[in-house]
Formats: C-alpha cells, structure tokens, sequence
C-alpha cells in the first residue's frame, strides 16, 4: 500500500526483503504491534479496532495475506475503509450490528456518485473482508453475502482506441535524439506490439528482452503470476534495441529496463518507472501532438488487439497473445465493427 492511504502508522524504516518486519499499527488511538509484509500506511478503521486486537489483526491479515496484486489490494483497502467510514457517520456501533439492510443502503447510495462497475468492486472488497472476519471467528455471519450488485452488462470496452495512422503518428513525434524519447518510443511500443499491460512493462528487467532461436522475445510477468512470453515484432524490435543501446544497459541482466528519469535532466536513474510516470509520459506525449482524444496506458493494448483483428487476425490468437483466460474479454477490445459506413445508415428508407 502506498503513503496515500489515509491515516498514520509508526514504524522503523521498513525493509521491502524482511517478511517479519515489524509494523505498528494505529488503531482507534492504540498501538497494535503486528507482523506483517506491508511496508507502509495502513489504518485500521475504528469500527474494526473497537472489536478486539484480534479484529484488527484478522484485518489487516485479509490484505496482507491474501491479495498479492498490489493494485488489487489497494483498491479493496479503500473499498472497505470507505464503507467502514460511512458505518460510523450513520452510527453503527459495531461489526455485529452491521446488518444486509446496511449494506444494500450502502450500494444503493453509491450508484450516484460511482459507475457500475466500481460499485460491484466495492460490494465484492466487502464481502470477500467479511468472509475473512467469519472464517477468523469475529462475526458469525457475512452480511454481504446476500446483498446483490447493479446489473453491468458490457460487450464492448470503453478504452479509447487509436487507429493505426494516429498510433503511427504518436510514435514517429517522439523526439529520438534523447534517451528519455528512446524510452519513451520503446514503452509504448511493447504495450501496442505485446499487448501488454503497463504494470507488466514497468516490471520488466533487461533480461526479459532475449534472443530465442532467430528472433527476440519479450517476457511479461502478468498480473495473476503469469508469465507470459512473445516475439517481438520487427518494430518493438528496432525501437527495444536503439533504447537498450542508447542507454547502455546491455549488460545489467537484473535491472529495471525502463528506468525513471532524473528532472528535467534528460538522463535515467537506476530505479524503475512507475505506472504513473508512464501515464503522465503518455498524457505530455498526446498533447505534443495535439490530439483530442482522452488516452491512457491501455489504450495502446487496446489498439494493438485491434490493429490486429483488423488485418485478419483471428479471436483465438488474440486472446493467447493478451494472455486473457476468456474470449470473452478479448472481444471487449475488439473495435473492428465500431465503423457504421455511409451505405448501411442510407438504407433507413424514411
């Protein structure tokens, strides 16, 4: 969890590599000394602290033990801390008194301030919490459980998708003649040709761009733990292979292949980029171009699946290459029928 998570914790420098750092939890005005490989704030909501040192502990315990996405973890956190905030505006006293009505209340007012799918996000962080708390023996039952969540149907994504001139267009502006233009090019290059997903390029080392028979490859440590593996395209190829040279990382197998930059200065530290360094990188990078269009980081897996469907690729192949477990989800990104032509519209004989 990161520093943004409201609240405080008193600890000692935490060590990223010590799974028995101790970490001092503050809770309800009382220290909890616990064991526990999150390194950084964390607040136990009063309503939970008010139940027992062991309510605070089995707590803490659901994000720490059993969410190993970060991102994931993160946004439950503050699903359940939202809604243990607003347990305690409307004064319920304590964890046993929350009840199914509560919940659905819950729900229901925040369909007007958050979409659908955010909301069921919400109700699945609470239920999945309440679980835990049940099986730990510190309520006795799930009110969540029975509560149901808005209807969301969705066959097509709301990601905003390039066409291939405009993708082109992005690229060949980057100023090259830099290392942080080199980077630049390089990144957004593996999520169009790789279909990856920017958490998985920023984790990347310089060894997870290897040779394999006569081509390269790139290596994405999926979210889930996947491990996933493809050929470079021609292009990804060119434009990794310039980055890696201009930086002069050929050699560091075991360090971050896309590197943050120090200031202005033009030059790469040591330390990887985050997903937000990249998202801002591509936020300057449109509007240098002068685009309109509101793009993000998987905008460009959007548009290289798309890019792909529309030159005759198949479903199936997409979705091993995106590494989806359903095509289903791969469809969602299948953009090629959003084109209405002139021809079908005049057919409405009115």
């Amino acid at each position: 969890m990161s520093d943004e998570i409201p609240g405080t914790v008193s600890q000692t420098e935490p060590d990223q590599d010590d799974p028995n750092h101790q970490l001092t939890v503050v809770a309800a005005g009382r220290a909890m000394p616990l064991s526990a490989t999150i390194a950084a704030s964390v607040v136990v909501p009063t309503i939970v602290a008010d139940a027992g040192d062991a309510a605070g502990k089995r707590f803490l315990e659901f994000f720490a033990a059993t969410i190993r996405n970060k991102n994931t973890r993160m946004a439950y956190y503050r699903a359940c801390y939202r809604f243990f905030a607003w347990c305690e505006h409307h004064r319920i006293g304590t964890l046993a008194d929350i009840e199914p009505l509560h919940i659905a209340a819950y729900i229901e007012t925040m369909q007007s301030d958050f979409e659908k799918p955010s909301v069921k996000q919400h109700l699945a962080a609470i239920r999945m919490l309440f679980d835990w708390l049940v099986t730990g023996q510190v309520v006795a039952t799930n009110p969540a459980h029975s509560v149901r969540g808005p209807k969301h149907v969705v066959k097509t994504g709301k990601t905003t998708v390039l066409d291939a001139e405009q993708a082109r267009r992005l690229l060949d502006s980057i100023d090259i003649s830099t290392l942080v233009g080199l980077r630049d090019r390089a990144l957004i290059s593996v999520m169009t040709f790789a279909f990856a997903r920017i958490g998985a390029v920023v984790a990347m080392r310089v060894e997870d761009y290897y040779p394999k028979g006569k081509r390269w490859w790139v290596r994405l440590h999926e979210k889930g733990g996947k491990r996933h593996e493809m050929p470079a395209h021609h292009n990804l190829e060119a434009y990794l292979d310039s980055y890696i040279e201009g930086a002069g990382i050929g050699d560091s197998s075991k360090a971050p292949l896309f590197r943050s930059a120090a200031g202005r200065t033009g030059t790469l530290t040591d330390k990887p980029m985050n997903r937000v360094d990249a998202w801002r990188m591509i936020q300057r990078r449109a509007a240098g171009l002068g685009m309109r269009v509101n793009i993000g980081c998987h905008t460009f897996r959007a548009t290289g699946i798309t890019a792909y469907l529309e030159a005759g690729g198949t479903l199936e192949n997409a979705q091993a290459m995106a590494a989806h477990e359903s095509p289903r989800t791969t469809k969602l990104y299948d953009r090629t029928g959003d084109e209405i032509t002139l021809n079908e519209i005049e057919r409405i004989t009115i």
